[in-house]
Parts: structure tokens; C-alpha cells; sequence
């Protein structure tokens, strides 16, 4: 078993720490946000996700899971340094790299001030090249010349889902290692022993564009199932019917993975990836015409959705589900989030209903985020399903949190599931009592 250093405890970093733990190995947490190493070393996750408080509950107390804010005690606790911080999109598209490169700085100058032979797997999500571009040469200039061991730099991408990360992270669909050689990537495979998938090992840079390639993949499959979703609703079609019939055709169509029409996609990952690709096309020149459109059309989804709520006309709304998807407390670049910010700049009255967040336990950029969009959230959420249903004449189903409720059977009045109802006709609104009185004289 090995000694393993996590930095950056989020919702990688921490789903990570925990499972490496729970398959024996010793696991140190890093993180600058003291009360991320707080919560940890009192057996708690500080991020919401199914089973995670269970499993770090678990392995605190067997002493294979701890925390610290000291990058030199990890270091020297460790032989394997895996860094899981985010990479967020700069304003322009780019991929922000600097919170990556100081951690990496950091572990070269614990490594020389104590040196030794160490591994540095990078699993966040970074570009093919800047590993060996900007990554190496950092890492490199703190350990400084003529050190004495040798110091392995290589990438291991990460394929969890919000959700159902814990899951994901013994079900992948391959372990995926980008190293020089398969000498450097044997001790991060072994990390791995218990997870019963296939096992690759690349060169990074191919490591890094398969996880930018499965992301952009899966974005564009959202967006295309949902251009045909309302090209079908403007014909009066079922865009699931037709959806169901295109993803019976496994040998051309490949999966129906993402392959319904919804609601808009979003999240810390597909957007952020998608201005990531574009914005390095734009860069090299490079001529891309799908990609570039995949925002729009998603940005589009979200406008049809807007437009449903204008045009049926009542101001006060009730939300079902305003994290990107269920299971998640992860709020960065959901559609309900801007869909709320944009109705209560138009004046609506809204109250949201989401079990998955808590704004007690929000954390770093996802509370950020949620700050800087809606501020006044607190005045929005509701613990209750009566509550919302109480409030909203309109009600908007968002995600698959609206499974665990009736709520139709117990709206007082229209009910909007964004889940189908951008896709297919929706029936005409009942007609008021009075109306039907001067129908029926």
C-alpha cells in the first residue's frame, strides 16, 4: 500500500482521498481552506455527495484519512503527490493554471529541502502540453539543479460525476495514466487495484485531450438532443420519441449516453472545457464550426425555457432543483441558477426547493459563485416541498430531485417539467372558472 498526498479538497480531491483510503492506502488531504482540513479531521465531508460523509466518517477514524494545510508534513508523509484543484475558465475561455502551478511549487521546495524520490500525478483537468510546458519547467526550477532523486511528473484524468462519484470511481470506464514510460506510471496504476476496469497508460499529452474530448463529446450530445427536441416542438412532435428511436441505432450513434432532450447542460466541467478547446482553436487558427456553436445552442435552450415562463404569464415561480443536476451541492455555471438570476431581474417572485444545498455548507468557488449571482438566496430556498408548492403558481421541475415528489397531483397550477417539456407540446393551460361560466351560460 502507498502514502498518498491529495492537494485540493473538493469534490475530486476529496471523493479521491476518501476511496484511496477505504482501499488501504495511508492519505493525507491538503487544502489551504482551514475549515475544508477541519471538517475532515472531525470526520466530515465538506462537500455534498452520496455516501461521501459516511466513507470519510469511516476512514478518519480507522487513521487512514487526515488533513493538513502544511504542504511540507504531506510531502514528507507521502510518496505520491496527486493534485486535484480546479482549473476554472478565465474570462476569455482560457484554462486558469496558476492555483495547479503554486502547488506544484510548493511540493518542489518541500522536496528540496528534503529530498527524495517522489511521484506528482496531476488529476485536474489541463490542457494537452501544459504539463510539459509550464507544469515541468516550475516544478523543475524549485527543486533546482542537480537534484539528487528522481522526481516523476505525470497526469491521471479523472472521469467522476457529480452525483455518483463514488461510484464512478470504482466503475470507470478505464484508468487512465499519461506518462513517459511505463515504469513511471506503474506506481499511480497500482493505486488503482481495486477498481476492476480497464488500464491505459499514454503519453500526457494524450491522457490530457481524452478527458477534454469525452467532455466536449458529451456536451455536444446534450445540445444536439435538445436542437432536435425543439425543432420537434415547433413541428408538434414527441422529441423522445424521436430521440428513443436515433438511440436505438447503437452501431452508427454509439451510445445513448446525454442522448434526450432537456434542459440546459452546465456544471465546472462541460462549459469550462468547451471555451478551453475553443478558445485554443481560436489561438492556432484552427477552423471549428460544431464547438464553437455549442454554447449558443445551450445559452438557446435556456432562452426557450425564459420564454415558456413569460409567456404563461404568472409571476410567482417555484424551482424544483437548482444545483446543475441532483445528487449535487454544486451550483457553478447551473442553468437554474441564471434562469433565477434572470427571472428576479425581470421581477418574478421566486422560491426554490433543492434538499442538496445548504448554504451552510457551501465552500470556495461554489460560494462564490452563488454570492456573486444570486446574493439573495437565502430568502429564496425552502426546506419544505409545501412551501414552494404554496408559493408558485408557476412550477418548474429542473432536475431529478422532482422524483421524489408529487408534484402534480398537488400544484395549484401549471407545472413545467424541464426535464421533457422542452421537447414536447405542452397541453393548453385549463381555462380560468370564470371563463368557463360565461362558456356554459
Amino acid at each position: 500500500m502507498s502514502n498518498v498526498a491529495v492537494f485540493g479538497l473538493g469534490y475530486v480531491g476529496c471523493v479521491t482521498g476518501a476511496c484511496l483510503a477505504r482501499d488501504g492506502h495511508s492519505v493525507i488531504g491538503v487544502d489551504i481552506d482551514a475549515d475544508k482540513v477541519a471538517e475532515i479531521n472531525a470526520g466530515q465531508a465538506p462537500i455534498r455527495e452520496n455516501g461521501l460523509d459516511e466513507l470519510v466518517a469511516g476512514q478518519v477514524a480507522a487513521g487512514r484519512l487526515a488533513a493538513t494545510t502544511d504542504t511540507a508534513e504531506a510531502v514528507a508523509k507521502s510518496e505520491i503527490a496527486m493534485i486535484a484543484v480546479g482549473t476554472p475558465s478565465m474570462d476569455d475561455g482560457s484554462v486558469t493554471t496558476h492555483v495547479l502551478e503554486a502547488v506544484i511549487r510548493s511540493i518542489g521546495k518541500a522536496l528540496r529541502a528534503a529530498p527524495k524520490s517522489y511521484h506528482v500525478v496531476i488529476r485536474s483537468t489541463l490542457l494537452p502540453g501544459l504539463l510539459e510546458t509550464q507544469m515541468r519547467p516550475a516544478l523543475d526550477e524549485e527543486l533546482g539543479p542537480g537534484f539528487p532523486a528522481e522526481v516523476v511528473l505525470c497526469n491521471n484524468p479523472e472521469f467522476l460525476r457529480e452525483g455518483s462519484a463514488l461510484k464512478d470511481y470504482y466503475h470507470p470506464p478505464y484508468v487512465l495514466v499519461g506518462a513517459e514510460d511505463e515504469a513511471h506510471a506503474r506506481p499511480v496504476l497500482d493505486l488503482y487495484a481495486a477498481v476492476e476496469a480497464g488500464k491505459h497508460v499514454t503519453d500526457p499529452r494524450t491522457a490530457a485531450l481524452v478527458k477534454y474530448a469525452c467532455n466536449n463529446f458529451h456536451a455536444v450530445k446534450v445540445a444536439f438532443a435538445n436542437e432536435i427536441g425543439a425543432v420537434a416542438k415547433a413541428m408538434g412532435a414527441d422529441g423522445h420519441a424521436v430521440m428513443r428511436l436515433v438511440c436505438e441505432d447503437t452501431k452508427l450513434n454509439i451510445s445513448p449516453a446525454y442522448m434526450r432532450p432537456g434542459f440546459a447542460f452546465g456544471g465546472s466541467c462541460l462549459p469550462k472545457d468547451l471555451r478551453a478547446i475553443n478558445r485554443f482553436a481560436e489561438h492556432a487558427a484552427l477552423r471549428l464550426n460544431l464547438l464553437p456553436s455549442v454554447m449558443a445552442s445551450n445559452e438557446n435552450q435556456l432562452k426557450r425555457a425564459l420564454k415558456m415562463v413569460r409567456d404563461e404569464g404568472s409571476r410567482k415561480i417555484g424551482l424544483v432543483g437548482l444545483s446543475f443536476k441532483n445528487g449535487t451541492d454544486d451550483l457553478r455555471e447551473s442553468p437554474m441558477v441564471e434562469m433565477v438570476e434572470t427571472l428576479t431581474g425581470w421581477g418574478y417572485s421566486v422560491k426554490i426547493y433543492d434538499p442538496n444545498v445548504s448554504l451552510g455548507r457551501l465552500r470556495g468557488r461554489n460560494l462564490s459563485y452563488i454570492d456573486r449571482h444570486l446574493p439573495h438566496l437565502a430568502q429564496m430556498l425552502v426546506s419544505e416541498p409545501e412551501e414552494v408548492l404554496e408559493h408558485a403558481e408557476l412550477l418548474l421541475l429542473c432536475t431529478d430531485v422532482a422524483n421524489a415528489h408529487d408534484w402534480r397531483g398537488q400544484a395549484k397550477g401549471r407545472v413545467f417539467d424541464l426535464r421533457t417539456d422542452l421537447a414536447r407540446p405542452v397541453e393548453p393551460a385549463p381555462e380560468a372558472p370564470r371563463q368557463r361560466a360565461v362558456a356554459a351560460a
